[in-house]
């Protein structure tokens, strides 16, 4: 099996353990309205969610587009999307189980293409950015929402996610994103930035890491306390509680 297979295999086992728990983190349930208006989502919108994981903003948008499809190549989060869709009794949601490096989409088929906290997963992130702009129309949008790091704290962030989530790769520098976005195929490149707090035993409670992962990643947020060498201002609150927030870069573009 080749690295790339691997590497599939470790985001299907990670995400169908974090299919149901994913969803509880209340950081992942903040900013879908930021989302929504950089990426301009209107009742004209047909709009494709890459990488949607269990539906949690793919829903919300739903509220304002015409349709939203789901991608996402695990089965265990499509199922946990559906259900989403079932209780808020939604119609113009559909399901893919499909990879982000190989949209099973023909070209030019959604005015909108987005993806939100799935780049640091991506091995080759400009597959995925090839397949994004393929399928969307000319005239569409194109969004990217993930962690960006600044150059000399994305190792040690890196290191961190690898402990608590050995499906993630790389969360791609600030450098590294605007690099991405800088292509011929693509006009009016907007970045946009926001944090999300995440509590500590939450995320905790909601990963998977290998047998003593949990109690690595919980010395290493606690030390970096009043140090954010790790670049996530981890804190302690008045109740005792320990939360770090996430650096996210939103980057938005239209396609040619």
């Amino acid at each position: 099996m080749d690295e790339s297979a691997k590497h599939k295999e470790k985001i299907i086992e990670q995400f169908s353990l974090q299919a149901v728990p994913f969803a509880k983190v209340s950081g992942h349930l903040d900013s879908m309205e930021v989302i929504a208006s950089l990426g301009g989502i209107s009742a004209l919108d047909n709009v494709l969610d890459v990488a949607c994981g269990p539906g949690i903003l793919a829903t919300y948008i739903a509220k304002k587009a015409a349709h939203v499809t789901g991608c996402d190549i695990t089965v265990a989060m499509i199922e946990t999307a559906r259900k989403r869709q079932a209780e808020n009794g939604q119609t113009n949601l559909a399901w893919i189980q499909g990879e982000a490096e190989s949209l099973p989409f023909p070209d030019g088929t959604f005015s909108c293409v987005i993806t939100r906290y799935s780049f640091h997963h991506i091995r080759e992130p400009e597959k995925v950015m090839n397949e994004m702009i393929r399928v969307c129309k000319p005239g569409g949008r194109i969004l990217v929402a993930d962690v960006s790091m600044p150059d000399n704290k994305a190792e040690a962030y890196d290191r961190l996610e690898l402990i608590r989530d050995p499906s993630h790769v790389h969360a791609l520098t600030e450098k590294e994103f605007c690099r991405l976005f800088a292509r011929k195929d693509i006009k009016g490149v907007r970045r946009s930035s926001y944090g999300v707090d995440i509590e500590l035993e939450t995320q905790i409670a909601a990963s998977f890491p290998a047998p003593g992962g949990q109690a690595i990643i919980r010395r290493m947020i606690t030390e970096d306390i009043g140090i954010d060498a790790i670049g996530i201002n981890s804190r302690r609150q008045s109740d005792g509680e320990i939360v770090y927030t996430c650096p996210i870069s939103v980057f938005t573009a239209v396609r040619i």
